[in-house]
């Protein structure tokens, strides 16, 4: 496959990162509005439920930043994401539970009314901060009948869906990811198919022989354990790719 260093900021374009940054902004107007020195006279639900929020976009940014050489950090980063917005869903069903209420049910019509908002596609120039910004608000003010209603159920629950919905995507991201992983390896494996290469290249401008079993480039190693230490051999290329062990002794 080979190995690619490229920009990382096309996490922008993803609708879970969009809808991340749309709850971030969401809860913090939630607790501006609805925590005070009365129901939270230490501002801890201020900071830990803000916080769990910060944390999904955060690491959804940090995880494709790491896409490009560590695959299996970057699927940690994700699922960080995605525990945490579990943790903001927690925060806020206890909150209408603290107002005599549960959350509202699958069924219930404003719940379906909150699902079937779409965000539109992600269509940024080389100027991404901004445009970036810009569409984040332009698809939060679809969601504002809910998230600015002076309604604290309402605001609550709205919230609660948005990080339900935003959990199924990254569940997709990661399997998505983990399918690419399948097909092309991560950076460490293409690291290493670039430099066989390589060898194989100068191997075979040194002249070197073609494996008689297989045909590739053989590649020249010296023994480093045993009675031949010391050493050189031909050794086919194709060994760690498909277990092929020819060699050749070098007089």
């Amino acid at each position: 496959m080979g190995v690619n260093i490229e920009s990382t900021a096309g996490y922008m374009c993803l609708d879970s990162w969009v809808m991340a940054k749309i709850i971030q902004l969401g809860v913090w107007d939630f607790c501006e509005k609805f925590l005070n020195l009365k129901n939270d006279p230490k501002g801890r639900q201020f900071d830990q439920t803000t916080q769990a929020a910060r944390a999904v976009p955060a690491n959804i940014a940090e995880g494709s930043a790491r896409r490009q050489t560590s695959r299996e950090t970057e699927m940690k980063l994700i699922d960080v994401a995605r525990a945490s917005l579990s943790e903001t869903i927690e925060d806020l069903s206890f909150i209408c539970m603290r107002h005599g209420q549960p959350v509202w049910t699958r069924d219930d019509p404003r719940v379906s009314g909150v699902r079937q908002v779409r965000l539109d596609k992600a269509n940024y120039s080389d100027d991404i901060l901004h445009d970036a910004a810009e569409h984040v608000l332009r698809q939060k003010s679809k969601f504002d009948p809910w998230l600015k209603s002076e309604d604290i159920l309402v605001q609550a629950n709205a919230l609660i869906i948005l990080c339900s919905r935003t959990i199924s995507m990254l569940k997709g991201q990661l399997q998505h990811t983990l399918e690419q992983f399948k097909q092309t390896g991560g950076f460490t494996e293409n690291m290493t198919q670039e430099r066989l290469s390589t060898i194989k290249t100068q191997n075979l401008l040194q002249g070197a022989p073609l494996c008689q079993r297989c045909g590739a480039v053989m590649v020249k190693y010296t023994a480093k354990k045993g009675v031949h230490a010391g050493r050189q051999f031909w050794s086919c290329s194709n060994y760690r790719t498909t277990g092929c062990s020819f060699t050749l002794s070098i007089d």
